[in-house]
Formats: C-alpha cells, sequence, structure tokens
C-alpha cells in the first residue's frame, strides 16, 4: 500500500533522514521506532507532504504521491493523527470529528450556501458518520460540548476519531501514546488492536518500545536518520545494532 524508496531530507547539509526504503503492506501494522533525533517525524512529515524530499520515491495505492500536497494525499485516502492535539475552537466535538469527512462529500459551495439537498443530505450522512467514530472512541457522550475544552486524552482521541470519520485507507499516528496516562494508553492500544483486527493498514511512529511490541507486526528502527534494522518485533528487539543505538545497551 504505501512504498518508500531511497527518501533523503537534509536541513543546513546535514542530514535527517537519508536512503530511507520502508513498505507498509495492505493490512498491516507497521512501527517506525528510534531515539530522540533519529528521523521519525522528518520521515512521518515526508510521508504525509509537510515536507519536501530532496531525493528518493513515496508511492501510495501505486500512485506517486511525493509531489502532491498533504490535501491531496488525505483524498487518496491517508488519514493522520498528529502528536500535538488539533482542534478547530468554536465548534464542538462532533463538529470537529465531521471536517474529517470533507473530502467525500459531493455537495459543493452553492449548494451548501443554499442548504440544497444534496448539501443537507451529505451533512446527514457525515453527522452519522461522526457519531459512530466518536462511539468507537468512547467520546459519545463529550459530542455536544465545546472540543477546546476536553483534556488533553480526550483531544487525541478526537483526533482519531477525526481521521477514522475519513474512511481512510491508511492510517497515520504520530506518537499517539506519548503524554497518555495509563488508563488512556491502555484504552488507545486496545482501539489500535481492534483497527488493525479490522484490516485498517496502520504506520505508527513512536518511541515506546513496549507499545509497538504489542502492537505492530513489524518494526523499523531509525538511527541517526538512517534504516539500522526491519523486521518482526521479536526479532528487532534481539538485534545488537538496535540494543546499541535505541536502547543504548553494548551489543
Amino acid at each position: 500500500m504505501l512504498e518508500v524508496t531511497g527518501v533523503s531530507r537534509s536541513f543546513g547539509g546535514v542530514y535527517a533522514v537519508r536512503d530511507v526504503s520502508l513498505n507498509v503492506a495492505d493490512g498491516e501494522t507497521c512501527a517506525v521506532i528510534g531515539p530522540n533525533g533519529a528521523g521519525k517525524s522528518t520521515l512521518f512529515n515526508l510521508i504525509t507532504g509537510h515536507l519536501a524530499a530532496d531525493s528518493g520515491r513515496i508511492s501510495f495505492l501505486g500512485r506517486r504521491v511525493d509531489r502532491l500536497p498533504p490535501h491531496r494525499r488525505a483524498r487518496l485516502g491517508m488519514s493522520i493523527v498528529f502528536q500535538a492535539a488539533r482542534v478547530f475552537h468554536g465548534m464542538t466535538v462532533r463538529e470537529n470529528v465531521m471536517v474529517g469527512a470533507h473530502g467525500r462529500t459531493r455537495a459543493g459551495f452553492v449548494s451548501a450556501a443554499l442548504r440544497l439537498p444534496r448539501h443537507r443530505g451529505d451533512e446527514r450522512e457525515i453527522g452519522a458518520a461522526a457519531d459512530d467514530a466518536l462511539e468507537r472512541v468512547g467520546l459519545a457522550e463529550w459530542a455536544d460540548r465545546p472540543a477546546d475544552r476536553l483534556p488533553i486524552g480526550q483531544q487525541r482521541a478526537l483526533q482519531l476519531a477525526r481521521a477514522l470519520c475519513a474512511r481512510p485507507r491508511l492510517l497515520l499516528l504520530d506518537e499517539p501514546a506519548s503524554g497518555l496516562r495509563g488508563e488512556e494508553r491502555e484504552r488507545l492500544a486496545t482501539l489500535v488492536e481492534e483497527l488493525r483486527a479490522d484490516g485498517l493498514t496502520i504506520l505508527l511512529i513512536e518511541h515506546d518500545v513496549a507499545f509497538v511490541t504489542r502492537l505492530a507486526d513489524r518494526i523499523v528502527v531509525l538511527d541517526l536518520g538512517q534504516v539500522i534494522a526491519d523486521g518482526p518485533p521479536a526479532e528487532v528487539r534481539a538485534d545488537p545494532l538496535v540494543l546499541a543505538a535505541y536502547l543504548g545497551q553494548a551489543s
């Protein structure tokens, strides 16, 4: 589903990501881990289109996308949950989630402005999809509350609901467990396991080894902008290069 081939990106002559290649198969949960400064966030932003690569190629569903802006990639089926909570202020939780489905609406500006039947139909459909997504992430009872009043854990769940409302082919999660407490982290892990069981393709950027070992089919490890390991969780955790670079142990 996703193919990253020989991608590099430098800042001021220093490589943040250098000649990185990875593949994510349809229905797979793939995790990218690494120590601070390994290049995880840069790679994530290259895949989503928030940064442009200096070289290399990124393909999604067999189509080259590294020259497309983020919104075009989203329309193809990429949905993103950023590490930092991002909500639309002055809107309810449900309205925030409904925004995630804007890419699959059929009505245009005139239809919306005049409240024509097509627009009303779109709004009903999206509202139902938003309610389903909120139920799935455990926020149904918060639906009509102002989104900016949610605690940080619930704001993260809201972002996930918004991403799911888009009906993605590929869900990209940027350190989703960061800052979450034990109960929130467990709830998130359970939800990701459910999405994985449903066959959703997931790319997970994380630093928590235990968290990704539980969830991922395969782990890719970055260090100093380069891939040093790629394989099943048990194999990667025993790799001497990973122990030395990521866990700070001697091989």
